[in-house]
């Protein structure tokens, strides 16, 4: 996790590239997809309008969309 504050939690996806731990982290762009390499492909998020509360601090909801394999 990045050492600034955290400010998204990742919905959906296949649960094998990602760990509870590290569905919550920090972004720098709020309003932009996030492209996220895990394993041999990279998992796509997109911003929601929606928000919940973790452990006190309100976090955006990014939900995943899809994957794509690493060009070769």
């Amino acid at each position: 996790m990045s050492a600034a504050e955290p400010n998204v939690i990742l919905r959906g996806g296949p649960s094998t590239y990602l760990s509870e731990d590290q569905r919550i982290r920090h972004v720098e762009r709020l309003d932009e997809e996030l492209k996220l390499p895990r394993g041999n492909r990279y998992e796509h998020f997109e911003p929601t309008g929606e928000s919940e509360t973790h452990n006190g601090v309100r976090l955006r909801v990014f939900v995943w969309r899809s994957a794509t394999q690493f060009a070769e």
